[in-house]
């Protein structure tokens, strides 16, 4: 069992209490409303507001309810489609409002948040559906370069839409997947090493799966469901993907990137040292996070260019 009282720092710790002040651990043996309005709660009280110089509305792509964030002044050369995090089952605009702000700020690209259907009210592929009905509708209202990018449950659909997409000609320049749940062996690896990790814990990842599915069974043969599990890795865009350490889907993103370059792609992933499921909101008082999350809009930034972020600074 790893030691958490070593390998996480003090800054991070706070982080935790104040999270856990907020969304209780056992939170996700609630009522699925409650849940909801324990993590709306939650991301209210973390919200950063928003940094000068930007405009946001929101608007529907592909009939999907969706916000758009574009930076003030020099026209956007690139346009990101963030999917957000929250198992399926919690999360919407509010959620990662700041977090998409800032990536329109700190790119100078235009940003599209997907408010994708929720499970158990609607199960797999309904949130696929969703967010590849938006990235597509964001495709064809917005010519030039496009990013995908998700953390959490999100960064699953962004990988999902990338698969799902490749060939259609379509100029995706990359993907950014942040702590991604992507389809790994449950019974081994970090899903043990980290079972009973701060943030996240596997029987929370367990519960949001059974959740997420009419039956309450992960398909064995669905990359809409689990990236991971697809039997073709061509084709697909550069991929970054930035990962916490103390998190039980931590090896789910070095699993995806060797598969994406075993098929010839090129896959970058990042294992951030004491860092845990859902650091992004930590990014304004956690030192670790704010450099994470620096290099995770410098990412961004480089591949929105058509540049490799890893053959520099990363």
């Amino acid at each position: 069992m790893p030691d958490y009282k070593k390998l996480i720092d003090a800054e991070t710790w706070a982080f935790i209490r104040e999270s856990e002040s907020w969304y209780p651990p056992e939170t996700a043996t609630y009522p699925i409303e409650r849940q909801r309005e324990i993590y709306d709660a939650m991301c209210r009280a973390f919200h950063r507001g928003y940094p000068p110089g930007l405009t946001v509305e929101d608007r529907a792509f592909g009939g999907i309810p969706c916000r758009l964030y574009v930076p003030e002044g020099t026209p956007p050369t690139a346009t990101v489609v963030y999917l957000h995090g929250g198992g399926f089952v919690v999360g919407g605009l509010e959620s990662h409002d700041d977090v998409c702000a800032e990536i329109a700020v700190g790119t100078g690209y235009r940003v599209v948040a997907a408010d994708y259907r929720l499970a158990p009210e609607y199960r797999h592929p309904a949130h696929f559906d969703d967010a590849l009905a938006a990235f597509s509708a964001v495709a064809a209202a917005f010519p030039g370069p496009l990013v995908l990018a998700g953390d959490s449950a999100g960064g699953n659909l962004a990988a999902a839409v990338a698969h799902a997409t490749r060939g259609l000609g379509l100029p995706l320049r990359g993907q950014v997947l942040i702590y991604p749940v992507l389809g790994g062996d449950k019974d081994k690896g970090s899903y043990i090493d980290h079972a009973k990790a701060p943030m996240l814990t596997r029987d929370d990842v367990l519960f949001y799966g059974t959740v997420r599915y009419e039956d309450g069974i992960e398909p064995e043969s669905d990359p809409t469901a689990q990236p991971l599990i697809d039997h073709d890795f061509t084709g697909l865009p550069p991929t970054l993907i930035h990962v916490a350490e103390c998190d039980p889907l931590a090896d789910d993103g070095a699993a995806y990137a060797e598969k994406v370059r075993r098929a010839g792609g090129q896959a970058h992933s990042v294992t951030e040292p004491g860092l845990v499921h859902g650091y992004l909101r930590a990014r304004r008082t956690v030192g670790r996070a704010g450099r994470s999350f620096a290099n995770i809009v410098d990412g961004i930034r480089a591949l929105g260019r058509g540049e490799i972020p890893w053959r520099g600074a990363l």
